[in-house]
């Protein structure tokens, strides 16, 4: 019981301080830690990733900090995805594909955060790009199918994905892009759940330890230098990844 609650609050807390995504984190470790089934693990990990986003979304909404035909254009590609993952998923989860199934995961989150890592010493300025957003739906099917399959990528791909092809500003950027991993999650977890792929007493505990660690993190915004801690904390997440592709 207090192993769950206190998992819930430090990914919570690293996701209020970071912006890493919920889903980046939270299927390895209850994987990892918990040993839970990957599957399940996924349906949990969407679940918990869009309830604790819930609570961020009215902020950005009221700031008008979500561009609503961005956001539209990434669900159209994104839902589609999310749909084709999760079905996939779903398969994956009996017999001999189980190997196959934690090598995918661990290699999907390694490539997540080794992307976000990059741009973090990488930057890229957007000022000058050309306005490609009709693109958006296509380049969102991938991501979101990633999200059904691993519940990883909506925070790292999204966001990478409007900074390469739109002219938001970056306060735009965050705000629509939590808004679109909100959708896909949402989708994505009620997907699973019918599935049956999740732990219903676990997620209560996770969101329980998680309201008190986003409530932390969002006092503690802005007091801690967010850099150094996104590059330990994704550097962890490599290596919690490559562990997981290593018990296939």
């Amino acid at each position: 019981m207090i192993l769950e609650v206190l998992l819930g609050f430090v990914i919570a807390l690293a996701i209020s301080l970071t912006g890493v995504g919920a889903g980046s984190m939270t299927t390895p470790i209850l994987i990892l830690f918990l040993r839970v089934p990957p599957a399940t693990a996924v349906g949990t990990s969407l679940a918990f990733g869009a309830i604790v986003k819930i609570a961020s979304i009215p902020t950005y909404a009221w700031r008008r900090q979500v561009n609503f035909r961005i956001l539209g254009l990434l669900l159209a590609g994104g839902i589609p995805g999310v749909l084709a993952g999760s079905f996939a998923l779903d398969k994956m989860k009996h017999g001999p594909y189980q190997g196959v199934l934690y090598a995918m995961l661990g290699c999907l989150i390694v490539g997540t955060a080794s992307f976000r890592l990059y741009r973090i010493f990488r930057p890229k300025d957007n000022t000058h790009l050309p306005d490609r957003s009709k693109w958006l739906p296509w380049f969102a099917l991938p991501i979101g199918a990633e999200v059904g399959f691993s519940s990883a990528g909506a925070g790292a791909l999204g966001s990478l994905l409007l900074l390469g092809i739109t002219k938001l500003t970056a306060a735009e950027v965050i705000g629509t892009d939590l808004c679109f991993g909100l959708g896909v999650s949402a989708v994505g977890s009620l997907i699973q759940v019918g599935a049956g792929n999740y732990d219903g007493a676990l997620l209560l505990k996770l969101v329980v330890g998680g309201i008190f660690g986003a409530f932390t993190g969002s006092m503690l915004a802005g007091r801690i230098q967010q850099r150094p801690l996104r590059v330990g904390l994704l550097l962890m997440l490599i290596v919690l990844g490559c562990q997981l592709a290593l018990r296939s």
